[in-house]
This record gives C-alpha cells, sequence and structure tokens, in this order.
C-alpha cells in the first residue's frame, strides 16, 4: 500500500519541471529582442516618413516593376505584427518541446533571426525610396534581399550562444534489465562508428539551392547568388553526420563540425531501436525536434537509434546497424554507473 506523503514534505522535481522554467527564460528574453529589432527598424521609418513618398514600393512582379504598395506606417506595422506572430511560434516551440537545450537554442535564435530578418526588409525595402516622389521608380534589389536573410544570422546566433546548456543529470536508477546488451568482458574496449547521410531532405535541398540560383542567374541579380550558397552550406552541414558509441556514451557530428550533440554515458536511461517517420513524427529531414520534445538527426525514414536520458529528453538519429549501437550504448552507461 502506498500511503501520501505529509503535508508540507517537498516533492521531487519531474524532468519536465526541471528545464520548463530554463525554456520560459530563454523565450522571453529573446522574443523580447526580436520584438525590440523590429520596433527599432519602424522608430527609424517614423524618422525616415518626411523623406519617402506617401506609398512605398513594397512588392514587384516578375519583371522588377513595382506592384504592390501600402503606406510606410502600414509596413512597419506588418514587420512588428509578423516578427509578434513569428516569436509567439517559435516560443511555443521551445517551451513546450523544449527539454534540449539545442531545442530551446534554435527557438531562441529563430525569435531574434525572425525580428532581425522583418526589420532588415523594411529599412532595405523603403532604403533606396527616399527622397523619391513616386515609389513606381523604385528597383527591386537582390542585395538587400540576401542581406535581410544573411545578416540576422549574427544576432540568431549569439542568442543562441546565450542560451544555458543543460546541467550534468547522472541517472540514478539501473540500466533496465531488458535493454539489449553487447558482450563485453570486464575492461574490454569497444567503438562503434558509422557515418549516416543523404537521404530524401537533402534531395530537397539540392533542388531549393539549383531553383534560387536559377532565379538569382534569371533575373540578373548576381548578388542573390549568396542565397544558394549559404543554403549549399546550411544543407551540407545538415544531412551529413558521424555517430559514435563508445565508453563516453554516444556522439553525434555534423560534417561540418556543426550541428552536433554529446550524450555522456551516466546520463543514457536506455537505448533502443525505433521506426521513423520523418514527416509525421518530425515536420521534415535534418536537426529536428518533435513535438513530444525528442531531437533527431533525421536523414531518412526507418530503422533509428534512440536514446532515452535523464531530464525527460530523448534523441534519435536514423542509422544503419542501430541494434549494435544500442546495445553497446546500454553496456557504456551500465559501466558508467559501476565507475
Amino acid at each position: 500500500m502506498t500511503t501520501a506523503p505529509p503535508p508540507g514534505t517537498p516533492r521531487a522535481r519531474s524532468g519536465t519541471e526541471v528545464w520548463r522554467p530554463r525554456a520560459r527564460r530563454a523565450m522571453a528574453w529573446s522574443s523580447l529582442v526580436g520584438v525590440l529589432l523590429a520596433l527599432a527598424a519602424a522608430a527609424v521609418v517614423w524618422a525616415w516618413q518626411d523623406e519617402l513618398p506617401a506609398r512605398v514600393a513594397t512588392h514587384w512582379s516578375d519583371g522588377g516593376a513595382p506592384d504592390g504598395f501600402m503606406s510606410p506606417l502600414a509596413l512597419s506595422l506588418v514587420a512588428v505584427a509578423g516578427t509578434v506572430g513569428l516569436c509567439a511560434v517559435f516560443a511555443a516551440i521551445g517551451i513546450v518541446s523544449g527539454a534540449a537545450a539545442s531545442t530551446r537554442r534554435i527557438a531562441a535564435a529563430g525569435c531574434v533571426w525572425s525580428g532581425g530578418f522583418l526589420a532588415a526588409t523594411v529599412l532595405t525595402t523603403l532604403g533606396p525610396q527616399r527622397g523619391l516622389a513616386d515609389a513606381s521608380q523604385v528597383e527591386m534589389s537582390g542585395l538587400g534581399l540576401a542581406l535581410s536573410l544573411l545578416v540576422p544570422l549574427v544576432p540568431a546566433a549569439v542568442a543562441a550562444a546565450l542560451v544555458p546548456g543543460d546541467p550534468a543529470m547522472p541517472a540514478r536508477n539501473a540500466v533496465p534489465s531488458d535493454a539489449p546488451r553487447a558482450v563485453l568482458r570486464d575492461g574490454e574496449r569497444a567503438v562503434w562508428l558509422r557515418r549516416a547521410s543523404g537521404g530524401t531532405g537533402l534531395a530537397i535541398g539540392l533542388v531549393a539551392v539549383l531553383l534560387t540560383a536559377v532565379l538569382a542567374v534569371v533575373t540578373d541579380e548576381w548578388t542573390m547568388l549568396v542565397v544558394p550558397a549559404a543554403l549549399a552550406a546550411l544543407f551540407a552541414s545538415m544531412f551529413a553526420f558521424t555517430v559514435r558509441v563508445d565508453a563516453t556514451g554516444l556522439t553525434v557530428r555534423s560534417a561540418a563540425r556543426w550541428p552536433g550533440t554529446h550524450v555522456p554515458a551516466d546520463e543514457v536511461v536506455r537505448a533502443s531501436v525505433t521506426q521513423v517517420r520523418p514527416f509525421r513524427e518530425f515536420g521534415g529531414w535534418g536537426w529536428r525536434t518533435a513535438r513530444d520534445g525528442r531531437v533527431g538527426v533525421v536523414l531518412r525514414g526507418g530503422e533509428a537509434l534512440l536514446v532515452e536520458r535523464t531530464g525527460g529528453r530523448s534523441f534519435a538519429v536514423t542509422v544503419d546497424d542501430a541494434a549494435e549501437a544500442a546495445a553497446l550504448l546500454n553496456t557504456m552507461a551500465e559501466r558508467a554507473r559501476r565507475g
């Protein structure tokens, strides 16, 4: 029979209760920074209002001629409202699914990048229109769009770096008896190493790179080639990983050295094999976060190594021979507890 603890007895905090306050703090300040960036751009537009046409160009046709107009104030309000909406989405991801520090960092970076992107878009759109009597005279600038996409990556990276990592949380319970183990003699060492690359996501990425490059050439906006170049670098880092299991635990690292993660052996609760459905469970391919908080390197559907760890966290990576990796990782986790 189980008896309830006396009133006033402190209760152990669950894994969710441990990380969620960190997520709320990170999402609060990063959302604030994102919105402040958009408001700063609105303030600049307000200072420019006497130099701008009553209605400014905000959209261009395929031929490069302006075909959409609105007031400068309306454009500023759209940017601020868009930033609030995007920050709300990223904050929800961080608060609901941010059990792992990597998810909180991505969400914080997303908030800051959103504000920076929309602020830069407003300024690079309106800057060339200062002093014009008629906004229909302005030409679309590929450089402005490229800068709007890339420059906000700098404050976004700073925001991600400012989000604290997870504290060490060694497991207190033994590895479950039904978890698979590798057969090793006492003191015997072993390393499991595989490469995971390619998949559907990489094919989609290559198509995106090709289309943006063709668009830059067709529109004669050569500065826009920085966009497919940046996409190529991103996809190269997101779709080629080295997966290693040894005495220290699990290490997964991109061929570009970032992104990556390490799960210490003493934080492994259980390693097993699971079947992954990329789009249904993770919403796509690459470095992903599922709705239930699982972080995953998802390059294809099918077999994956699933590592449940302390603090209510888990990590999955689609890789061949996942059963061997799970067995060895459970053995290393058991050794770490004895050590």
